[in-house]
C-alpha cells in the first residue's frame, strides 16, 4: 500500500500511524493511505525561517524568476507521470490539463514577470520617490522587503497540482519559503509533483516543505513574519482564521473560499445571435469541466425573463449529449467528483436547493456511467434547476452544490440582473455575455465591487477569451465577502502579499544606496571615461555625464520642420505662437531636443553600449526658445543583469537644462550594455 510521506527539514519522513485512506474516485478502490504522525511542525517552521529563508533571501528577484523557469521545464519534463496518476482523481484529459500544465504555467509566467517588472535587487520599489520637503533634500520612498517567516498554503482537493504551484509561484519570488498542506482526498497526485520538485535539485535548501495529512500545531507556532493562504471552505476557513494565535501575531490569512459565481445574459443576447450560444456552452463547460468541482464554476445562471425558456431548453440539449463515465474512456468528457464524501455532499446541497428551485435536468440520485457505477465510484449526473423568483425563496443565493449544478434565475431589468448577481454575497468570478457594451457597462458599473474578476465575453473576443473559470496568473483570484475576501496572483501583486511595504524617509543619497536605484538631488560620480565605454559590470548607479551645452537657433528649429515634417504653427509661425498661453513666440520641437540631446551625450565610437531600445517617462517641462543653451546630465539610473546573455539592461536618468538651471526636459534612456565577464548570446 502506497502510504504518503511528508518532506520536513530536508528530509522524507514516513508516518507509522493514524493513516486515513485516499480513493480511487472511479472505482472506490484505495489509492494511497495519509498520516503526519510524528511530523516536528514547530521544527519545520524553524528550519524555514532559518535554513530556506537564508538561501532565498540571498537570491535576487531574478535569480528566482530564472529558478522557476528552470523548475517549470523540469516538471514539464515528466507530465506523463502527473497525467496518469490525475485519473484516479476523477479528472479527464482536459481536467488534468487545466490542474497539471495550467500549475506549471503559472511557475513560467510569474518567471517572465520576475524578470521584466522586477529589480535585478532583493527590495522591491513600491511607487515613485515621495518629495517631502522644499528642496528636495529629505525624500520618501515606499519599499517592499521579504518577511523573514515562512507562508502556510493550505489547499483544496479540486486542484491538486495547480493549487500547489499558483502559491508556491509569487511565493518563491518573493523570497519566502513555503510550507504546502494539500487536501488529503488527492494529496497522493500533490505528493508526487512535489517529490519532481525535490528530484529536480532546483529549489534552494529548505525554501519548501510537504505536510500530507493533518497541520497539527502548525497554526499555533506562527509569528507576525509567517502567512497562511488557504483555499476551502468557509466554514473551515473562518475557523483557522479566528484561531487565538493567528489573531494575537496578525498573523495574515488570505482566504479564498465559496463562491457562488454567476454569468449574467443581457437582453440583447438573444437566439439568434452568437452571444446566446456562446452563454449556453459556457453554463454547460463550467457545470462539467472537473464536474463542477471548480470554485470559479458559474452556480447561477441570470438571463431575461422572455429567454428562461430558450436557455433551458438549450443546456438541457447540451448536457444530454455529456457523456460520464471513467476518463480512461476517450468517449467520457466527464469524470466523477473526487471522492466519495462528495459525492454525498452534492447530493445533499440539491436536495436542498430542490426545496425552492425545479429540477430541469439530471437526477442527483442516479446516473448511467460508462465503464464504471455511482455505487462504487464518485459519479454523479449534472443537475440543472430553475428558480423563477429568485427576489423571493431561492436558496441558490446561498447553498453552493460543489458540482455539476447550476441554476436558471430570471430578471426583467439590468438593475434586477445586477441585484441577484450582488445577492452572492461576494464572489470570485462573475461574467457576462453580451453585445451591446450600454448593457455590460451598466452590469460592471452596478455588480464589479461584489466580483474579485468580470469577464466580459461577445463576439469579438470570445476566440480568445480564457473563459468564464480560469484564473489567469496575470490578474487577481480572490474575491470579497463569502469568496473570502483575499487575493492571490494578480502578477506582480501576488509577490507583495509576502512582503512587507515600509515608507523609508531620507536623503536622496542614502535612499540611492538602499534601492540601487538613482533618486532626484543624489550626489552623482564623474567617471574617467564615458559612461557609454564602461562595460555593465564596471557601470555603478550614480555615475554621471555632463556635457557642454549648445545653443539653439531659429535655423536648428526650420531644419527640423523640414526634416521632420513637423510645421506645428508654434513651432513656425512667430505671431500664432505668441498668442498660445504657454508659450512667448517660437519654440523648438520637443522631439529636436531629445535628438540634440544624443548628439551631446552618445560616445561614437564602437564600445560595450550594444543598443538602445527605449524611451520612458519622457517630459517636456519648459519651453526651448531661440538663444537657449540647453546641458545635458546623464547618470546611470538601474541596473539589470541578462543571466546567460552577456549583457545587462541599464536605465539612465536623463535631465536637459536650460542657461538658468531649468529643466526642459526629462526622460529614462534603456540601453543595452556588453559585460566583460560573459560572451553575447542572442539565444
Amino acid at each position: 500500500m502506497n502510504k504518503l510521506k511528508s518532506f520536513a527539514k530536508g528530509q522524507w519522513h514516513q508516518a507509522t500511524d493514524g493513516f486515513k485512506n485516499c480513493h480511487n474516485a472511479i472505482n472506490g478502490d484505495i489509492v494511497a493511505q495519509i498520516s503526519s504522525a510524528g511530523l516536528d511542525f514547530s521544527g519545520m517552521l524553524d528550519y524555514g525561517r532559518t535554513v530556506g529563508q537564508k538561501s532565498l533571501q540571498a537570491m535576487t528577484f531574478h535569480e528566482r524568476a530564472l529558478m522557476l523557469k528552470e523548475l517549470a521545464l523540469y516538471l514539464l519534463s515528466r507530465k506523463k507521470e502527473f497525467y496518469a496518476l490525475s485519473r484516479a482523481t476523477g479528472a479527464t484529459k482536459v481536467d488534468s490539463w487545466i490542474d497539471i500544465e495550467g500549475g506549471i504555467g503559472t511557475l513560467f509566467v510569474y518567471s517572465g514577470k520576475g524578470r521584466r517588472e522586477l529589480p535585478d535587487h532583493h527590495i522591491m520599489i513600491d511607487g515613485p520617490p515621495e518629495h517631502i520637503s522644499p528642496n528636495g533634500t529629505f525624500l520618501g520612498q515606499h519599499i517592499c522587503t521579504s518577511l523573514q517567516g515562512v507562508a502556510v498554503h493550505i489547499n483544496a482537493f479540486n486542484f491538486p497540482c495547480w493549487g500547489m504551484l499558483e502559491k508556491l509561484a509569487p511565493t518563491l519570488l518573493a523570497g519566502v519559503p513555503a510550507i504546502v498542506k494539500p487536501a488529503s482526498d488527492t494529496a497522493y497526485l500533490t505528493e508526487l509533483m512535489f517529490q519532481a520538485m525535490v528530484d529536480s535539485g532546483v529549489l534552494p535548501e529548505g525554501s519548501v516543505q510537504l505536510i500530507c495529512g493533518s497541520t497539527g500545531n502548525l497554526l499555533d507556532e506562527l509569528t507576525c513574519q509567517d502567512v497562511v493562504a488557504f483555499t476551502g471552505s468557509a466554514t473551515t476557513g473562518q475557523y483557522l482564521k479566528s484561531k487565538p494565535n493567528i489573531t494575537a501575531n496578525a498573523v495574515r490569512f488570505t482566504m479564498e473560499a465559496d463562491s457562488l459565481n454567476c454569468s449574467i445574459l443581457t437582453p440583447d443576447a438573444t437566439p439568434d445571435t452568437p452571444e446566446f450560444d456562446l452563454y449556453v456552452k459556457e453554463v454547460v463547460k463550467e457545470m462539467t469541466v472537473k464536474t463542477g468541482q471548480k470554485c470559479t464554476a458559474i452556480r447561477r445562471a441570470i438571463v431575461p425573463a422572455n429567454l428562461m425558456d430558450p436557455v433551458a431548453e438549450a443546456i438541457s440539449a447540451r448536457l444530454a449529449k455529456i457523456s460520464i463515465g471513467d476518463p480512461a474512456n476517450e468517449a467520457v468528457r466527464m469524470g466523477p467528483l473526487a471522492s466519495k464524501a462528495q459525492q454525498q455532499e452534492v447530493r445533499e446541497r440539491v436536495t436542498e436547493l430542490a426545496e425552492t428551485c425545479d429540477i430541469l435536468y439530471g437526477n442527483p440520485e442516479q446516473v448511467e456511467a460508462i465503464d464504471g457505477n455511482d455505487a462504487d465510484g464518485s459519479f454523479i449526473s449534472p443537475v440543472l434547476l430553475r428558480n423563477n423568483s429568485p427576489f423571493g425563496d431561492c436558496l441558490a443565493h446561498d447553498v453552493e452544490a460543489f458540482g455539476p449544478v447550476s441554476t436558471l434565475m430570471p430578471y426583467d431589468t439590468l438593475e434586477q440582473a445586477a441585484a441577484l448577481a450582488n445577492r452572492g454575497q461576494g464572489s470570485l468570478v462573475g461574467s457576462v455575455f453580451g453585445h451591446d457594451d450600454d448593457n455590460v457597462s451598466d452590469i460592471v458599473n452596478r455588480a464589479a465591487c461584489f466580483h474579485g474578476r468580470m469577464v466580459l465575453i461577445n463576439r469579438d473576443c470570445a476566440k480568445e477569451s480564457s473563459g468564464h473559470g480560469s484564473p489567469l496568473p496575470h490578474l487577481v483570484h480572490g474575491g470579497p465577502g463569502r469568496a473570502g475576501g483575499g487575493e492571490e496572483m494578480g502578477g506582480i501583486r501576488g509577490v507583495k502579499h509576502y512582503m512587507q511595504r515600509t515608507a523609508l524617509q531620507g536623503s536622496p543619497t542614502t535612499l540611492m544606496r538602499i534601492t540601487e536605484k538613482y533618486m532626484p538631488k543624489a550626489k552623482t560620480t564623474a567617471t574617467e571615461k564615458h559612461p557609454f565605454q564602461l562595460h555593465y559590470e564596471e557601470l555603478k548607479v550614480g555615475q554621471a555625464l555632463t556635457t557642454a551645452s549648445r545653443t539653439i537657433t531659429l535655423e536648428d528649429i526650420e531644419d527640423f520642420a523640414n526634416l521632420s515634417g513637423d510645421r506645428f504653427y508654434a513651432h513656425m509661425d512667430q505671431d500664432a505662437a505668441a498668442r498660445n498661453p504657454f508659450f512667448d513666440g517660437r519654440v523648438a520641437h520637443g522631439y529636436f531636443i531629445v535628438s540634440m540631446a544624443a548628439g551631446l551625450f552618445v560616445a561614437p565610437e564602437e564600445g560595450p553600449v550594444l543598443a538602445n531600445y527605449g524611451l520612458d517617462d519622457l517630459r517636456f517641462t519648459e519651453p526651448v526658445y531661440p538663444g537657449d543653451e540647453i546641458t545635458i546630465q546623464l547618470t546611470c539610473k538601474q541596473k539589470s543583469y541578462r543571466r546567460g546573455k552577456g549583457y545587462g539592461e541599464v536605465r539612465w536618468d536623463l535631465q536637459a537644462t536650460n542657461q538658468d538651471d531649468e529643466v526642459v526636459a526629462a526622460y529614462d534612456i534603456l540601453t543595452m550594455v556588453a559585460s566583460n565577464t560573459e560572451p553575447f548570446s542572442e539565444d
